[in-house]
């Protein structure tokens, strides 16, 4: 795809990003995303057959850490800088995807879908866990059930946050709670 191309489709899932976080997943129909992009019709189309394609791609762009591991970068490094973004997730509840990411995986023709992703997420955080015990920053855990601790844990507060006003405490109890679990006594 061309330049162009690429940065249409960045500023596609942008917009979509937003509406998705204000409305949630079913709400959002192509033609709110043309109106917010000012994209006609076949503008958009030409880029994303559906918005459950659109809604797949924002997902799926989750940060891998696999370069960053290549490059022997400080696994307590990594793991703050990504728990900054999480903290400032569950802060800014009204650009939170949890309840579009509630409602898109309970759909039938997504569920397979979603649950790939969700492996993969939880893949990238396993992996990241056991590249922080063999650099020995972080303590000898289950990495898989860290893993999973860590996606549903986050996933909860963040989803507790759209309903009701939790406060700055709860995630910074949770960037505690994991940073100490993971590095306690080092």
């Amino acid at each position: 795809m061309s330049k162009k191309g690429d940065e249409t489709k960045k500023m596609i899932t942008q917009a979509a990003t937003e509406l998705f976080a204000l409305k949630g997943f079913k709400d959002v129909s192509m033609s709110d995303i043309c109106e917010k992009t000012g994209l006609s019709r076949g503008g958009l189309y030409r880029h994303y057959s559906s918005t459950s394609e659109i809604f797949s791609q924002i997902i799926s762009n989750e940060t891998s850490f696999d370069e960053r591991i290549k490059n022997k970068e400080s696994a307590l490094l990594i793991l703050n800088e990504n728990l900054n973004i999480l903290e400032g997730e569950i802060q800014n509840s009204a650009g939170s995807l949890s309840l579009a990411i509630y409602e898109y995986a309970n759909m039938d023709e997504n569920s397979k879908e979603f649950a790939k992703l969700l492996s993969g997420a939880k893949k990238r955080w396993a992996d990241l866990i056991e590249y922080g015990i063999k650099t020995k920053e972080f303590n000898k855990v289950d990495p898989d059930a860290t893993a999973e601790m860590l996606l549903y844990y986050y996933q909860g507060i963040r989803m507790w946050s759209r309903v009701m006003d939790i406060g700055k405490k709860p995630a910074q109890n949770y960037r505690k709670i994991i940073v100490d679990y993971l590095t306690k006594g080092k």
